[in-house]
């Protein structure tokens, strides 16, 4: 099964190349981080929500703490947590002490 990242899936433009990088610049969610891979997305094109500065309801993002509520309202998150089933990983793991 193909699985879509979120700037396939919401079209925001912010990928790589995309249109809108130019005025709001690529997405933190479309580079290389620690969520590389995670459920299956290329970078954290399908950990978005716990990225801070993507691009939703027509603007930049703040941080994870402050857009959890209004991410677990959001379509894409709810068909990631579908296709994941009981592997699905909703906040970020705590860094090994």
């Amino acid at each position: 099964m193909e699985r879509e990242n979120c700037w396939e899936s919401k079209n925001c433009g912010r990928q790589p190349e995309g249109e809108q990088v130019e005025d709001l610049g690529v997405c933190p969610a479309a580079r290389p981080s620690e969520y590389d891979g995670l459920h299956g997305g290329t970078y954290a094109g399908r950990f978005c929500w716990a990225v801070a500065g993507t691009f939703c309801g027509g603007e930049v993002q703040a941080t994870f703490a402050k857009k959890l509520l209004s991410c677990l309202d959001c379509e894409f998150l709810k068909e990631v947590n579908k296709d994941e089933g009981g592997i699905f990983l909703l906040t970020p793991k705590r860094a090994k002490d």
